[in-house]
């Protein structure tokens, strides 16, 4: 085919390949190159954002070099920024220092040192640097949206990064927790009168109103059960037709919920309306006066309630890496894996389709039905305007941008598109419009923004930001 007949996707995937085969050392000079010509002009319209490009060119650069270069060229930059930003030079500072470990240390050490920062994060928030272009860090209301969002991506990638199954109904997982927690924590079902561990309530409150606590792990099992239910019929599919059927059932749901106030008679949604207040977490008055007080009764009257939803998001996040580490790692996960790469081969050596791939719809259902129970009781809300169809393609797109298969990969991407969606890009709208004296309202264009991102990565680097070595030899290998 000639160069004329080309297509511009044909010639943007051209472009793709050939930028992959072009040896390392000349892609590093281009990068550093193009992000150093990037800066020069851009200074000139905001200095902290020329400077802030440069010194990205510098890091990229920088992690190129042998290592006492690059070490003595870490320092000169820490001691730069140490005057005028100290908490980015201290980031700095840790961030070299953790790389510097040997391997088998900074396995550890860097998700721990992630870990720690996320939990002092709303400490030190008015303490840290303005990020040129983006604005401030993240307030922490923001960064509890992130975390559940991060915690459906990485339940999705159960589903689509280990068993290699297309779901495009996943929002409906989100919407059973959700549901859940309206039911067992509201007025809802005010025919009858239950308390079990309830906390910031009168006990003379009717309806089902249960502790918090217990129902997590209650919507986790019942969302499990409806995946199973909803898996069985469907899971004999491949590839398009379960893309299909997944997206049915996607759409089902809200319709239920929306459509629920009048079930035969029986309120089960109250329809449009949604299902709202919902009981607030906490620990009741006994543990409040236990911890001295560090415990709180309940989150809504407590002046650090929003830090403590964002470090109860933290704690739930950090269980569902661990399970899905482990599963990734047992003999289920391999078998998952192996599913993934080659369905008939995996079946000829014995692996029962069906119910490998239940456990693995299953398993994803489960973390999807706990981020959607511990966010409805965060926004003391459940509507059924809250689980359109947009949210299955935003979350399935974190899993890509991040790298299928590969957790941390999809913790990075499932920030920096929450993040965008939620602060990022109204900072960027607001950048444009004071630099450029324009009248410009970017988060209406956030969709096809996105699918941008989407298409650009798909073509440049369709392994996503952070690939698993097995997913980046899968598309690498024969190139």
């Amino acid at each position: 085919m000639s160069g004329a007949a080309l297509s511009p996707s044909d010639r943007l995937r051209a472009a793709g390949s050939a930028w992959r085969r072009l040896p390392a050392l000349r892609r590093l000079k281009l990068i550093v190159g193009l992000l150093a010509a990037i800066a020069i002009p851009l200074g000139f319209v905001d200095t902290s954002l020329g400077i802030a490009i440069a010194a990205v060119a510098a890091l990229y650069g920088l992690s190129k070099l042998p290592q006492r270069p690059k070490l003595v060229a870490q320092v000169a930059l820490i001691v730069a920024f140490a005057y005028p930003e100290p908490s980015l030079a201290a980031i700095l500072a840790v961030f070299f220092g953790v790389f510097h470990l040997p391997a088998h240390l900074r396995r550890f050490a860097l998700p721990g040192v992630a870990l720690a920062a996320a939990i002092a994060y709303p400490f030190f928030l008015d303490k840290l640097f303005t990020i040129p272009l983006l604005g401030e860090f993240p307030s922490v209301n923001t960064g509890v949206a992130m975390v559940v969002f991060i915690m459906m991506a990485v339940g999705l990638n159960v589903v689509v990064g280990y068993a290699g199954l297309l779901d495009l109904g996943y929002v409906a997982f989100y919407a059973f927790g959700a549901y859940t927690t309206a039911w067992l924590a509201s007025l809802q079902f005010s025919q009858v009168k239950l308390h079990i561990g309830s906390v910031g309530i009168t006990h003379s409150l009717p309806g089902l109103h249960l502790s918090i606590w217990l129902i997590i792990p209650i919507a986790g099992v019942i969302t499990a059960l409806a995946g199973v239910i909803i898996g069985l019929p469907t899971l004999r599919l491949r590839g398009d037709y379960l893309a299909i059927v997944t997206l049915g059932f996607g759409e089902i749901l809200p319709q239920v919920a929306r459509n629920g106030a009048d079930l035969s008679g029986f309120n089960l949604t109250n329809g449009p309306n949604g299902i709202t207040p919902i009981d607030a977490p906490g620990f009741g008055h006994t543990l409040h006066r236990i911890t001295g007080g560090v415990l709180p009764v309940d989150f809504l009257s407590d002046p650090s309630g929003q830090n403590m939803y964002f470090w109860t998001a933290l704690g739930l996040l950090v269980v569902t890496i661990f399970a899905c580490f482990r599963l990734r790692d047992s003999r289920l996960g391999r078998a998952w894996i192996a599913i993934r790469e080659d369905e008939i081969a995996a079946a000829a050596m014995g692996i029962p389709l069906m119910r490998t791939k239940t456990w693995a719809y299953a398993s994803g259902a489960f973390f999807g039905g706990v981020s959607g129970a511990f966010y409805a009781s965060f926004k003391s809300a459940a509507f059924p305007g809250d689980f359109y169809f947009n949210i299955s393609i935003f979350i399935l797109s974190m899993v890509i941008l991040g790298g299928m298969g590969n957790i941390w990969g999809v913790i990075v991407g499932a920030a920096l598109l929450s993040y965008l969606d939620r602060e990022g890009l109204a900072n960027i709208g607001a950048w444009i419009n004071l630099h450029f004296h324009a009248s410009i309202d970017v988060p209406p264009y956030e969709s096809g923004i996105f699918g941008l991102i989407i298409i650009l990565v798909m073509l440049f680097r369709p392994e996503g930001l952070i690939p698993s070595r097995r997913r980046r030899a899968e598309l690498h290998e024969g190139s």
